[in-house]
């Protein structure tokens, strides 16, 4: 069997997630926390390392052939830190996660303003990082700061609006029937005559 060939095959493996840890050059916990205990696929190429859950692919990362590697994937981590705060600053998978200066700026302030849960309210905010990019969440988190406007909802909100695309405008070119429609202007007028049969 050639290079190619060996590229293109697959090895899949049927594994817990406990055995799919332990896969070579597989991210230790990559599948999330939400995953535990379930049965996942594993399939394992030349080049990647993917993780399937039925018909759903919920971890990808690159391979390593070189001994006593782990590599880590931050995000996937930060579910169970947010129900397990106090573990945030000794967590493994985050020690050389070097986030953006604000990223930091933005945690203090949260604890100060709330010691009990400020570290589960920054964890908060760095889980928008499962749905949009560090480029996106870091300018969303600048202007916050800016604002002062600080809060986990807060943020997910502008982070939201910021990502939803406008509605195009519908262009009637090309569609002569449609251009043959025509829609009266609403007379306001009109709902009058249900406030009147409301109150008889």
């Amino acid at each position: 069997m050639d290079l190619e060939q060996l590229v293109e095959r697959d090895l899949i493996h049927e594994a817990a997630p406990s055995d799919a840890q332990q896969s070579p050059g597989c991210d230790q916990g990559a599948a999330g926390c939400q995953l535990s205990h379930r049965r996942l696929q594993v399939v394992a190429t030349v080049e990647e390392v993917r993780l399937v859950d039925e018909d759903r692919l919920v971890a990808r990362h690159r391979r390593s052939w070189e001994k006593e590697q782990t590599f880590f994937e931050p995000i996937h981590y930060l579910a169970l830190l947010e129900r397990k705060p106090g573990g945030f600053d000794y967590a493994k998978p985050l020690e050389q996660w070097n986030l953006p200066e604000c990223f930091p700026l933005l945690r203090r302030r949260l604890e100060a303003a709330d010691a009990q849960y400020g570290t589960r309210s920054f964890i908060r905010v760095l889980r928008l990082l499962e749905k949009f990019t560090l480029a996106q969440l870091r300018d969303v988190v600048e202007y916050a700061l800016n604002r002062d406007v600080i809060d986990p909802d807060s943020i997910r909100v502008m982070l939201e609006h910021r990502a939803e695309q406008p509605v195009e405008f519908f262009s009637l070119e090309g569609r002569p029937v449609l251009q043959l429609v025509r829609v009266e202007t609403t007379d306001v007028r009109a709902y009058a005559a249900l406030l009147t049969e409301a109150a008889s």
